[in-house]
């Protein structure tokens, strides 16, 4: 019964338990289970229990939405050689 709450508590997202992304850290987890459940974990311990329900850590990608692939391939060709020092 608590680890579907618990599950429920992970959609609503870290931006619902006041953080100021839409990141989960194991130490935000941790909180916002002291928070709801009055129990207290251990990172680790917060890892152990995530993981035993099936959760599993991701990592986020590292591009941007407001990426413009074609502004950085040009970039790339055009002001990358331009700025980069020659070789000695």
């Amino acid at each position: 019964m608590q680890i579907a709450r618990l599950e429920r508590e992970l959609e609503c997202g870290p931006l619902a338990h006041g953080w100021a992304d839409q990141r989960w850290t194991l130490a935000r987890v941790k909180t916002m289970i002291g928070r709801v459940f009055h129990v207290s974990y251990t990172v680790e311990g917060t890892w152990r229990l995530l993981r035993r329900h099936g959760w599993s850590w991701q990592q986020p990608a590292r591009r941007a939405i407001e990426r413009d692939d074609d502004a950085v391939e040009l970039w790339r060709r055009e002001v990358w050689p331009r700025v980069r020092a020659p070789r000695r």
